[in-house]
């Protein structure tokens, strides 16, 4: 198994650079094709404009959007026409609202879709949500990029959070070229259950059918020492010079992560290293 169809939304020029480098290393590594979708987006909302608004000012906003887009799209085409790797990009203009039903169907036909960093300064409001359609609608891993990062095409030490959730068991089904192909990885788990299946072995019966596919696996047994799971994470995959986080997305409600955070958005935030999501 490998990963031979690679996607890129972006809506951004501004953050575009770090994930169409990081498709092009993979695209590389894999023997794969590259394909960027560039979005205009025009971010207001149907049925909100202001009194008084007419066909030009809602002109306007899908000149706008249109601008956007062509500029997005001259920035792929001249970073993938100079890469050598077989790719295709494409520009197209979408509501805010309506933003999901485009990225998951071109997500749906995907490996893996590679994509910015939806939190921090400079990130319109329609990055997040693209993420989302990628992983809930189109149902395929996304891997998330930093802006300041080396590209790679294949990560030496991946580090593997195990919750033993199904969102977790997903991500690492869907991982497993990664994994495969890695120098070493280490499965974390932090605090195991006192009671359950694991109690005794955290992490074993994981290790054991990563290693019937020729994984190199360590595990890492971890104490919540800090107030969120994903500063644990975070530490250790400093300490463990990690290359990649693989991880099950959004274990409780979209809802709730978004009100009182979560492991997901957490590491979205503040990771500095490739994450693998799936759910």
């Amino acid at each position: 198994m490998s990963y031979k169809s690679l996607l890129t939304v972006l809506t951004d020029s501004k953050i575009a650079d770090a994930p169409l480098q990081q498709l092009i290393a993979l695209a590389e590594a894999q023997d794969a094709h590259a394909e960027a979708l560039c979005l205009g987006v025009d971010r207001t909302q149907t049925g909100y404009y202001y009194a008084g608004a007419n066909a030009m000012v809602l002109q306007e906003t899908l000149t706008r959007a249109h601008e956007e887009a062509a500029e997005i799209l001259e920035m792929a085409n001249t970073v993938l026409g100079r890469s050598g790797v077989r790719w295709a990009a494409e520009e197209g203009v979408a509501q805010i609202a309506d933003l999901g039903r485009h990225v998951a169907y071109r997500s749906r036909f995907s490996d893996l879709v590679v994509l910015p960093r939806p939190y921090g300064t400079g990130r319109g409001s329609e990055v997040e949500p693209v993420i989302e359609a990628a992983l809930f609608e189109g149902h395929a891993p996304v891997l998330v990029v930093p802006d300041k990062f080396k590209p790679q095409g294949q990560p030496k030490t991946v580090m593997v959070a195990w919750n033993e959730s199904v969102e977790s068991m997903t991500a690492i089904r869907q991982a497993l070229p990664f994994l495969k192909a890695a120098d070493q990885v280490r499965i974390v788990v932090i605090d195991p259950p006192t009671h359950g299946p694991e109690r005794s072995d955290p992490g074993g019966l994981l290790s054991q059918m990563l290693a019937r596919h020729g994984v190199r696996c360590e595990i890492d047994v971890l104490s919540k020492t800090m107030p969120r799971v994903s500063d644990v994470l975070n530490r250790h995959a400093v300490d463990s010079n990690s290359d990649m986080i693989v991880m099950g997305a959004y274990g409780h409600s979209r809802f709730r992560e978004a009100i009182l955070g979560g492991a997901t958005r957490n590491m979205l935030e503040k990771a500095e290293v490739l994450v693998f999501m799936a759910h």
